[in-house]
């Protein structure tokens, strides 16, 4: 599809979602009606994201430029940006919405991860203000990074919808972050070797009914079926495709913000729009995972 298509096919799913998210959450309660409407502003948001505008100058200035007929009140950048920022928690519900009604909450196969999330350049760190009390320094070995910020844990369902993305300590290693990360869920949890732990996997698995299943170590004896083996190498590539689409395309490890707030809205906005592009393959019948094809340039 084009991109005129794109934005109008948005827009019909964030009113379609909004719609039933008014009725159980208080969107407003009183004041003045902004001029632009929220479905406005979040269809923006989202397309916006999936056209690589990482910043809210970025975005406000292609849809004033080249969209004022599609959205005729967008005409005051600070107000836009208020706007979108206070709708963080209607844009959780949308996410939270849309992968319900795709069922993959539910799926019993999901996958765990982690991504780095600097929240400024490493030579900064000792004078940074903005998350003193928050971030940490910590080392990503899969990017040979060392960095300053926070994780983004990641569980994707095996068709690759993000399912849950809690933000986490840098300084800990992965697998201090498993309960974390397999919050709320029962089923097979393939993972990278940074999750093994012998003491944690058989407590997760007889307490919640989780069961990791992690790569064995080179001194370690593999206690799983090789085809078993197999198919969780085959199924954790999934996740790490997620992980380079928030990298690269969304810009996830590349918010700058100054306050954890702004911080946690932007990362809503990326993971939103990577939901509902996965969400309209998989309507389209096309891979979920191709980000690229969904429309043209």
């Amino acid at each position: 599809m084009d991109r005129d298509t794109f934005i109008i096919t948005v827009y019909c799913l964030v009113v379609a979602t909004y719609k039933t998210v008014k009725e159980h959450y208080p969107i407003r309660r009183g004041g003045f009606a902004p001029a632009l409407t929220d479905e406005e502003v979040i269809t923006m948001e989202i397309c916006g994201a999936y056209f690589k505008l990482h910043t809210d100058k970025d975005l406000f200035d292609y849809f004033h430029s080249h969209y004022q007929p599609f959205f005729p009140a967008l005409r005051d950048r600070p107000a836009f940006v208020r706007q979108a920022a206070n709708l963080w928690q209607v844009k959780t519900a949308i996410w939270q919405l849309i992968i319900e009604r795709s069922g993959q909450t539910t799926t019993p196969i999901q996958v765990i991860d982690t991504l780095p999330l600097p929240v400024c350049t490493y030579t900064r760190a000792r004078s940074d203000r903005c998350f003193k009390t928050l971030a940490d320094y910590s080392h990503c070995a899969a990017k040979k990074l060392d960095y300053y910020g926070f994780k983004l844990g990641l569980r994707v369902s095996s068709i690759g919808m993000i399912t849950h993305f809690p933000l986490l300590p840098a300084r800990a290693h992965d697998v201090n972050h498993t309960n974390a990360l397999v919050e709320g869920f029962s089923g097979l949890c393939p993972a990278d070797k940074g999750f093994i732990d012998p003491f944690r996997q058989p407590l997760l698995f007889d307490r919640y009914g989780v069961k990791i299943l992690t790569p064995a170590r080179s001194n370690m004896k593999e206690e799983h079926p090789k085809a078993l083996r197999k198919f969780c190498s085959r199924i954790r590539k999934i996740v790490e495709t997620v992980g380079s689409h928030l990298t690269e395309r969304f810009a996830v490890a590349k918010i700058r913000v100054h306050d954890l707030w702004h911080f946690q809205h932007r990362l809503i906005r990326k993971v939103l729009a990577h939901t509902v592009i996965v969400f309209l393959n998989l309507q389209l019948g096309r891979d979920p995972l191709d980000l690229d094809g969904l429309v043209s340039a």
